[in-house]
């Protein structure tokens, strides 16, 4: 089965706790803190590996979360970081954020490593908060939590060359006979579901990969028919061969197809035009080919300027031959990988995503509701909430002179809170004080 679309929830390892401990040894009274601090969380990579050809796997495992790093340890010992969680791409695969639709990354190239979700922090020991007015304070930070995101992975195939054409105009058996591929072959439209590969030798080591993608219908670049699933794998080949019924046999004018195709493909994507094609002529042992092989040539060159096209027959190999030399000229004069990809893919060896972009530590505000609570909005602040034990009292007066050093409490006075009522921050609700 080929699988060339998939959803997938990825998140990155939370972060060790740090811990709360204090020297306890023989002759040694008043030890002070050595709460060592939490170990990071693994972060998700996709790796690109040349080895896969289809998006199979994320069909069965749709959830990847990476391993949470050690708590901290006594004797101010750190706890291990974890590993990060490899999740193997085949080339070609494109990475989409779901709740953004920003493209995350191109993965074009084997070796090639993308940070989806970083993994959080560990938390740091109450050693790490010890000062000459607090000497062994009771405070420890727990780890923070991995980034989590859906991600979209659409596959589009990396072949050197694609048949491109009608339905049943013959690019199954034309794969069929040039390689070892076994496409299935039938007569009628849409036997051919999903894209077939097939590596094509030529001669002294030569060959090239060839696939047979799915055929197209007017409309297609809308969605209709077999639409986008099969024109966003147009996209990644270097040569399109353009397969032309020349038989006829459907009561459909060849010249007319060949302009409907190639006005799908500009309509989806522009750059198609500009893409070098090969037009082949196929059926050419029906009686009737070779009457309307003239009037579509001479059309072709009088609208288009087009002046070379193949007659071949797939089925009895007539001019196959010929044709296989002909795609390996053109390709030795286009590069392995096209202008515009180098212009909007840069391959790195390894990008880190970037989920949202940095805030202004202290941007909050402060609303009323109807209830008269006064409600305190900032992600920051919530974030640090969530990475403070508040069953420590050093805690609670460590937040507190942190809210006051950001604005908070002038804030709220501002707004008209006075002592005893309530202020809520996230899930936690406090009582305003006046007090210092």
């Amino acid at each position: 089965m080929f699988v060339d679309t998939a959803k997938v929830f990825v998140k990155g390892g939370d972060g060790g706790d740090g811990i709360v401990s204090y020297r306890r040894e023989l002759y040694v009274p008043n030890g002070g803190p050595a709460g060592g601090d939490g170990g990071n969380g693994g972060d998700v990579i996709f790796r690109v590996d040349e080895g896969l050809r289809t998006l199979m796997d994320f069909r069965y495992q749709r959830h990847y979360k990476a391993p949470k790093g050690e708590r901290g340890q006594t004797k101010t010992r750190h706890g291990a970081s974890a590993e990060d969680m490899i999740v193997r791409v085949p080339p070609g695969t494109l990475l989409v954020d779901d709740d953004t639709k920003e493209v995350i990354a191109d993965m074009t190239r084997h070796g090639q490593e993308v940070v989806i979700a970083k993994g959080g922090r560990g938390g740091r020991g109450n050693a790490r908060f010890a000062t000459a007015n607090n000497p062994a304070p009771g405070i420890a930070e727990k780890g923070e939590e991995g980034q989590e995101r859906y991600v979209l992975l659409e596959l589009k195939v990396m072949a050197d060359v694609g048949l491109v054409g009608f339905p049943s105009v013959g690019k199954s058996t034309l794969l069929s006979m040039v390689s070892a591929a076994q496409p299935k072959i039938g007569a009628y439209h849409f036997t051919t579901l999903s894209p077939n590969l097939g590596v094509v030798d030529v001669e002294e080591g030569q060959s090239f990969v060839m696939a047979d993608l799915p055929g197209l219908i007017e409309g297609a670049h809308t969605g209709i028919g077999l639409g986008h699933e099969f024109l966003r794998h147009v996209e990644r080949t270097r040569v399109i061969v353009h397969v032309v019924d020349m038989s006829a046999s459907e009561g459909r004018d060849p010249y007319e197809d060949w302009v409907k195709i190639n006005d799908e493909l500009k309509l989806y994507n522009v750059k198609l035009e500009r893409r070098p094609q090969l037009v082949v002529a196929n059926k050419m042992d029906i009686p009737e080919a070779a009457e309307h092989l003239e009037i579509f040539k001479r059309k072709l060159e009088e609208e288009h300027g087009i002046t070379e096209v193949i007659p071949i027959s797939a089925a009895s190999r007539q001019g196959v031959r010929e044709l296989i030399y002909r795609i390996t000229q053109m390709l030795a004069t286009v590069p392995e990988e096209l202008d515009e990809e180098k212009e909007e893919n840069p391959v790195q060896e390894r990008v880190v995503y970037t989920f949202t972009k940095q805030k202004d530590p202290n941007d909050f505000s402060i609303e009323v509701d109807e209830d008269g609570v006064f409600v305190v909005e900032s992600n920051n602040i919530e974030t640090m909430m969530r990475r403070f034990n508040f069953a420590s009292d050093d805690t609670v007066l460590r937040f507190a002179r942190t809210l006051r050093k950001m604005g908070v409490d002038q804030a709220l006075r501002d707004r008209g809170a006075k002592d005893g009522d309530t202020v809520r921050i996230g899930k936690f609700e406090f009582e305003f004080s006046e007090k210092g």
